[in-house]
């Protein structure tokens, strides 16, 4: 049986490339440094062949990328390197709850620097060619540290209580875990830009004057509470801008990105708060919490089903069960689960971006939600006629031509 499910797990992750080839191939097709007649007046010619070449690089490291994870990982599984490092952790406790974190903590440490050269490659050649990257080496390895430092507290405590859970609770296991990662996880949307943002980034309250009393004239206008208002240094690592509304209750605020403030006018910038407000006032966030939880809770109960056969960890090479290896073998195994349940939230996603575009242009002025848009796209050098496949298996958020049509019909 165990040799069944290993074989099972090298079909699952040679679908998920030959899928992500396949996309990438269908997306390639659409490619043209001519500019197509329905983009004239948002990319001038010039600009537009410089989109199509940043897709093309990325797409092409993308590929590389991939390739390098499919090796590693097919290796991994045929000469038994989880099974090995299964063992080695062995030679230093029997304790479960050390055990998952020597094991997860060595894989994930030598994968993120196996990696590291191609998001140093990524940051300081690519980004860096297309006029994006403001991170200095200094930012990049603070960023690094920090990360690991996070996953050690965050990653390790949460994976230390789920196994101590799974140890003494049998059962109930699946539930108990849900409540705790539900817990966790709504008191990272309500503070994790209190918490986890000021590790990285400055947030300053916006500055009293033109922009902020206009974005408080339309808060008050739609009977949207908004006290919280700041400004990150989105420049200290890219030109690129955004903007995000997080939190619950008392605790939500909205994000501007300093490079955002700095290219938009100030009725393109309330055009993009009245929709993040969108998104609050049609209970997005709330809405995508809870499903959040729910397929949370879904993954964990059949987890409980299959997390005490031994067949798990044997699948990937161990000779014995051990509460680790069957997490690591369910996650390759529910990944197909994952896919469907991945295409059914960015349907919902791409949806709700309607709606909030939609609220925003009912409520403020469509042209300039549109004009912040096409200068957000313009200035991320974004490709505007992505292939239908690839932006229903890939895209969260609708195409900007259908954005701009849509809002065409307020």
């Amino acid at each position: 049986m165990g040799q069944t499910i290993f074989y099972i797990i090298i079909a699952i992750i040679l679908f998920d490339y030959i899928l992500e080839r396949v996309l990438d191939y269908l997306n390639s097709t659409y490619w043209n440094n001519e500019l197509p007649k329905e983009l004239d007046g948002i990319y001038d010619a010039e600009k537009y062949k410089k989109s199509q070449d940043y897709e093309k690089v990325k797409t092409r490291f993308s590929l590389i990328t991939s390739s390098l994870s499919l090796i590693a990982m097919l290796l991994m599984l045929y000469l038994g390197g989880f099974a090995w490092l299964d063992n080695y952790v062995r030679n230093f406790t029997e304790n479960p709850i050390l055990m998952a974190l020597m094991f997860f903590g060595i894989l994930g440490f030598a994968a993120d620097i196996l990696t590291t050269p191609l998001s140093i490659y990524s940051t300081f050649v690519i980004e860096e060619k297309f006029g994006f990257n403001k991170t200095t080496p200094k930012t990049f390895i603070l960023d690094k540290l920090k990360g690991w430092l996070l996953a050690a507290i965050i990653g390790g405590g949460l994976l230390s209580l789920i196994v101590w859970i799974y140890e003494s609770t049998g059962e109930w296991f699946w539930l108990i875990a849900w409540a705790v990662i539900g817990v966790f996880t709504i008191f990272m949307t309500m503070f994790y830009s209190n918490i986890i943002v000021p590790m990285f980034n400055k947030q300053i309250p916006l500055e009293d004057g033109i922009l902020r009393s206009a974005i408080e004239s339309f808060a008050q206008k739609v009977g949207f509470k908004l006290k919280n208002i700041f400004v990150m240094d989105g420049s200290k690592r890219s030109t690129k801008a955004n903007a995000y509304f997080t939190g619950l209750g008392s605790k939500k605020r909205i994000v501007l990105f300093d490079t955002l403030i700095k290219d938009h006018t100030d009725e393109e910038l309330v055009g993009v708060l009245a929709h993040e407000i969108g998104h609050y006032k049609k209970k997005h966030t709330l809405t995508g919490t809870i499903i959040s939880l729910l397929q949370t809770g879904l993954m964990l109960y059949i987890l409980s089903l299959f997390i005490g056969n031994p067949v798990l960890s044997q699948a990937l090479g161990a000779n014995e069960g051990s509460f680790h290896l069957g997490i690591l073998a369910f996650g390759l195994l529910y990944s197909p689960l994952s896919l469907i349940l991945g295409l059914a939230m960015n349907i919902m996603s791409r949806k709700n971006e309607f709606a909030a575009d939609r609220y925003a242009g009912e409520n403020f002025k469509p042209k300039s939600l549109q004009d912040a848009l096409i200068k957000l796209s313009v200035n991320h050098l974004s490709n505007l006629r992505p292939h239908p496949a690839y932006v229903f298996f890939y895209y969260s958020h609708p195409p900007l031509l259908q954005r701009l049509k849509a809002l065409e019909k307020i």
